[in-house]
């Protein structure tokens, strides 16, 4: 598959599901709280779609060599590094969650995530959220037209690796569109000036897996799909999508409760 350029109406549709996407986000922000189950999450949010009139990517998606995914949004927590299933667990005061959500509206994917912080957590677990959100901005802050993806790779692996934490490799930013998962590819390690050139009209997402301990990951238990950190250390996420502009980039997947960006971004 070739990466696809969107224009005009094609990007509008982006911006429109995208919004919508950080918008169940939003409703869903001050009900993670302890002593709620990501299941519960996963219900409050399948309800939200339906109301404003989008519908889950995730529920149902099948992969091939995969069984069918059976939530509306994915649940990750702790050392959960990814694609974690909405279960009957509650939250405990110190868990750190992150919340992927993936709607269609007109056919159109808007892709995001953020962590949540239950209660209050340790000093540790803060400082992982924290910079794991630094770190997606440091790979957004590099994309612009003639930038390679490995600019942004690299941007983010060198902050994280910095700061004394490691970056996932088995799992990616993807391009995105009509179809959940397109071309290119967005790895978040790389070497600068390396992988495809970036030109205004792509649109793909931004979301470092990064981990406290080591980078090494495993898949937890036979379904399929729950990712976790090997070492068993935290592992945090946030996730924006991504246009490429004429002359830098516009961030599709913010709306009024999106956490704004670091101050080293607009400066």
């Amino acid at each position: 598959m070739s990466i696809t350029f969107k224009v005009g109406e094609e990007v509008q549709g982006m911006r429109v599901a995208g919004k919508m996407a950080s918008e169940v986000l939003d409703f869903l922000t001050p009900h993670i709280k302890p002593g709620i189950t990501t299941r519960e999450i996963d219900q409050l949010a399948a309800q939200y779609m339906k109301k404003q009139g989008s519908v889950s990517a995730t529920l149902g998606y099948q992969p091939s060599g995969y069984p069918a995914y059976p939530a509306s949004l994915c649940t990750s927590v702790n050392h959960v590094v990814c694609h974690g299933i909405p279960n009957e667990k509650p939250l405990r005061k110190g868990d750190i969650v992150n919340v992927d959500v993936t709607v269609i509206k007109d056919g159109w994917h808007g892709d995001t995530s953020r962590m949540f912080m239950v209660g209050e957590v340790s000093i540790a677990a803060k400082r992982l959220c924290s910079l794991t959100f630094e770190a997606m901005w440091h790979g957004i802050a590099r994309v612009k037209p003639g930038v390679h993806l490995g600019d942004i790779g690299y941007a983010i692996q060198k902050f994280a690796e910095g700061n004394g934490f490691s970056v996932v490799r088995e799992f990616c930013g993807h391009g995105i569109g009509r179809n959940f998962h397109e071309e290119p590819q967005v790895l978040h390690y790389g070497k600068p000036g390396t992988l495809d050139e970036l030109k205004p009209g792509m649109i793909f997402t931004v979301e470092p897996m990064i981990n406290a301990g080591r980078r090494e990951v495993k898949e937890l238990g036979n379904d399929g799909w729950t990712i976790v950190t090997k070492d068993h250390s935290l592992s945090a996420q946030w996730e924006h999508t991504v246009l490429v502009t004429e002359s830098g980039y516009e961030v599709l997947t913010l709306s009024a409760g999106s956490p704004p960006p670091p101050p080293f971004v607009n400066a």
